[in-house]
């Protein structure tokens, strides 16, 4: 069991890794070769198609019989809801400010773990929430350079609304996890995915010029579907496995330092006071919401 909680704390920090990578490399390509939501149909439908594959050459056959409305539920929070509003919010935002941005989604598993499995939400953790707000806000309303954008505004709630989205499928999918290995899970998510998508990016995907699209473009696409999608999901599809949805969802706070590390490598932005100021915000509160409650409630060593 051991040896598994490290594999799994392992599986989770790479696909950190893999996501703070994802802020800078996906903006090679977008929006200047492909607007976000063509970029999310083509990730999501080639996603499926290679989901498919290993699902019939690993798995075999696991059905989900009686269960097809709750891997669809999973499906509008992890897949469509998730990676629609993100890409946009990516698009119009900067790396660094949506990856503090996504720093909440601990914040925001702890309060929809309150509404589904009531767990109990203290004065201290109140406290935390409240402070991880304000340092999102902060960066929703006063945007890039400690300047008024209103593109910088919409794009950071985008990434704030789409963090909701990934907290409420983190704890959706924990008992889903116990129930049936990561790759049908995946498979199904992404199946049902394309139907949600699709319409969103019909019309993008015919604007896409292909005999014009540079190699460097190809190359992010081709990172986001095999990094961030194929890798990434699974990695935290196996830690949900042997952790719980909120151990997860902490690990969300390297995003942020990844991500500045390959925004800097890429010259795709530039540390602020902004930023800073609301980084201590976030994780001033993500540190009182992830704090125990009191000595005899032992956090869970995983």
């Amino acid at each position: 069991m051991k040896g598994n909680n490290t594999k799994a704390h392992l599986a989770v920090l790479s696909a950190n890794l893999l996501y703070g990578a994802n802020y800078s490399i996906a903006k090679i390509a977008m929006p200047e070769y492909i607007l976000p939501y063509a970029f999310i149909t083509i990730r999501v439908c080639i996603a499926a198609i290679l989901y498919f594959f290993l699902f019939k050459i690993i798995v075999k056959t696991e059905s989900i019989k009686g269960k097809y409305k709750k891997f669809m539920l999973l499906a509008l929070f992890g897949i469509a809801i998730n990676q629609l509003l993100f890409f946009k919010g990516l698009s119009l935002t900067t790396p660094i400010n949506a990856a503090l941005i996504m720093t909440t989604n601990p914040i925001t598993v702890l309060i929809i773990a309150s509404v589904f499995l009531k767990e109990r939400i203290t004065k201290l953790k109140i406290s935390g929430i409240l402070l991880g707000i304000i340092g999102a806000a902060s960066l929703i309303l006063y945007g890039n350079q400690l300047q008024m954008s209103q593109s910088n505004a919409l794009g950071d709630l985008f990434i704030f609304i789409n963090s909701i989205s990934f907290a409420i499928f983190l704890v959706l999918a924990k008992p889903i996890m116990k129930q049936y290995q990561p790759l049908t899970v995946m498979f199904w998510l992404f199946f049902f995915g394309i139907f949600m998508v699709t319409p969103f990016g019909v019309g993008e995907l015919k604007q896409v010029d292909w005999s014009t699209l540079p190699t460097h473009a190809y190359l992010s696409i081709g990172y986001v579907v095999l990094g961030t999608t194929l890798i990434a999901y699974l990695c935290n599809l196996y830690a949900l496995k042997n952790l719980n949805a909120s151990t997860v969802s902490t690990y969300i706070y390297l995003q942020p330092v990844f991500a500045t590390l390959f925004a800097l490598l890429f010259g795709k932005d530039i540390p602020n006071v902004l930023h800073l100021l609301a980084a201590v915000l976030i994780f001033t509160g993500v540190y009182l919401v992830s704090k125990p409650t009191n000595a005899v409630q032992k956090p869970r060593m995983d």
